[in-house]
């Protein structure tokens, strides 16, 4: 059992996806605007832009007064959206259990602290583990459709977080956003990246839309062929 997955990006015409020095006020809400349209019952970013929503430095240490078991932990299970993290060594310092009004998710490696694990159960998050060092993302995303429900999800991002999942042949849909602008910096990463040796062969891919939107951007959705 696996949920319908769409990898929505944003990026510029040249297909970077870092957006700072954009300098383009509209381009976060017309991102998030076009993501709503999916009524997806969760959405997934890796660590990186998890840290940015979640605005913490740190987690306490100490809380963890013995082992943990590396067993997966729900919270709540009819939240009206979810916000999976794909976090493995455990480094998102979440300040609650609400993200952008979704219930957070963590994906973990089992190497994950005990001190995490404490301190996520302290403020009401659920996390799920995925593998021992590596995430499995067949499996996390199985696990979410059988406990959670979910049925639909929206991988937004980052660049490798989407890569790993077009890699792993999750994803039943990709959507770009491309803004009007050419960003021509060599070292900002694209709207899909994967190692090289991660990386299997190309992702082929029958185009669904195409629209123009409001600010002279272009929506391309397209799925798997």
């Amino acid at each position: 059992m696996k949920p319908y997955i769409v990898a929505h990006m944003m990026s510029s015409v040249d297909g970077r996806s870092l957006t700072d020095g954009w300098h383009l006020d509209y381009a976060s809400d017309l991102y998030e605007r076009t993501a709503a349209t999916f009524e997806a019952d969760g959405w997934i970013c890796g660590r990186v832009t998890m840290q940015e929503i979640s605005h913490g430095k740190d987690y306490p240490k100490g809380l963890a007064k013995s082992p943990i078991a590396r067993t997966n932990h729900f919270v709540k299970r009819d939240a009206s959206q979810y916000a999976i993290s794909i976090d493995p060594q455990g480094r998102v310092a979440w300040k609650s259990d609400t993200a952008l009004e979704s219930h957070v998710v963590e994906v973990l490696s089992e190497a994950v602290p005990d001190d995490f694990l404490a301190y996520l159960q302290s403020i009401g998050a659920s996390y799920v583990f995925g593998g021992k060092s590596d995430i499995d993302l067949a499996s996390v995303v199985e696990t979410l459709a059988h406990e959670l429900g979910v049925k639909k999800l929206i991988v937004e991002g980052g660049s490798h977080v989407s890569g790993a999942f077009v890699q792993a042949g999750l994803v039943d849909e990709v959507s770009v956003l491309i803004l009007p602008l050419v960003d021509g910096r060599d070292e900002h990463p694209s709207s899909f990246e994967v190692a090289m040796q991660q990386w299997k062969a190309p992702s082929y891919l029958k185009l669904a839309s195409v629209e123009r939107t409001e600010h002279d951007a272009v929506w391309l959705r397209y799925t798997k062929r």
